[in-house]
């Protein structure tokens, strides 16, 4: 019989290779024949791309199901995963939506043309696939290695695990910072010019001054300089980094398994650009949605400290998460705000 933590990687490496041109395939289509043109996403464009992907996350999530019920470990093992992967996902799709407030704001802040949003959204989810499949197989790993020696505490013996209390305390913390957020003042406008990713840019190129089309690099007086259109897919590759440093530690709560992590994380992620196009108009409408997200960054922080003692299963974690959003979405709705008239600078 199959231990229930053994890794899909190990049992199933099919899944893995169908995993892989899924998306390959997608991208592909994606970039060489719907979007070879840069142009404005319409937003009936952005919800067919994002009933899309998010059914071809459930989808996923059914195969996982399927395969797992082949096993001997059966429907019991089957549900856990499946209920994993739909935890994972959901709770990564529910934090990425901060990272659309702030890509409106770096497209707002760098005066990005909007038939060129897409192409910055692509290559920064490219540098997402990469970045987060290092967070998760070597957190996965350090997790692994970080367990202290059991003892006993109140009267019963507990398994603690260093990495994810820290993980725990972080989250709590995130979650009473972020509470409210997204009243984002002028200051962090002013950070995006000086992000590490811009910074990084500059070290090797000089930058012209305007866009040239959808190039990345264009040539000025006999010197190749990269445009800002370069500078701003760093600026948006390195941001995604910062968040993966909330996200990445919250789905360590749901599962232990870097496949259902990585599989659930990416389908989350390249989601989110036709998420974007959908919401870009209509953000002003969820203005509740980040206090939603803060206590769901603190429900979980909290999971992970409680873990050694109460183990809250995938099934009521998923409830929880998907009460706090329907919610936080239903407040905004019920007590929306104003749009705000765009200021430019």
């Amino acid at each position: 019989m199959h231990h229930p933590h053994q890794s899909i990687m190990e049992l199933h490496p099919g899944l893995i290779w169908g995993f892989a041109v899924v998306v390959l395939i997608m991208l592909l289509l994606d970039l060489g024949i719907f979007n070879k043109k840069a142009h404005v996403v319409s937003s009936k464009e952005a919800t067919t791309w994002s009933i899309v992907w998010i059914s071809l996350a459930m989808i996923f999530s059914g195969v996982v199901y399927w395969v797992f019920n082949q096993d001997a470990g059966g429907h019991k093992l089957a549900i856990e995963k499946f209920t994993e992967f739909q935890a994972a996902y959901w709770i990564e799709k529910a934090l990425s939506v901060d990272n659309l407030f702030v890509f409106i704001m770096v497209f707002n802040f760098f005066r990005v043309p909007k038939h060129l949003h897409h192409k910055v959204l692509f290559w920064g989810i490219i540098g997402a696939l990469i970045f987060r499949a290092i967070f998760i197989f070597a957190g996965v790993e350090i997790i692994n290695m970080t367990y202290l020696p059991e003892f006993e505490l109140f009267g019963h013996m507990v398994k603690i695990n260093a990495v994810m209390t820290i993980f725990g305390f972080f989250l709590v913390y995130s979650g009473i910072k972020s509470w409210g957020g997204h009243n984002h003042d002028d200051d962090s406008a002013e950070d995006f010019a000086d992000n590490a990713g811009a910074r990084l840019v500059k070290k090797f190129y000089k930058v012209s001054k305007t866009y040239d089309g959808d190039k990345f690099f264009t040539i000025e007086n006999g010197i190749k300089m990269a445009t800002p259109l370069l500078v701003v897919v760093a600026v948006i590759e390195f941001t995604d980094v910062i968040f993966a440093v909330d996200s990445i530690p919250a789905i360590f709560a749901i599962s232990d398994d870097p496949f259902i992590l990585y599989t659930s994380n990416i389908f989350a992620i390249l989601g989110l650009r036709s998420l974007y196009f959908l919401l870009a108009n209509f953000i002003y409408m969820f203005s509740k949605l980040s206090y939603g997200l803060a206590i769901i960054l603190a429900f979980i922080g909290v999971k992970m400290i409680i873990a050694p003692w109460l183990h809250i299963p995938s099934p009521v974690s998923l409830g929880i998460v998907g009460g706090i959003l329907v919610i936080a979405v239903g407040l905004s709705l019920l007590f929306p705000e104003k749009p705000k008239v765009e200021e430019h600078h």
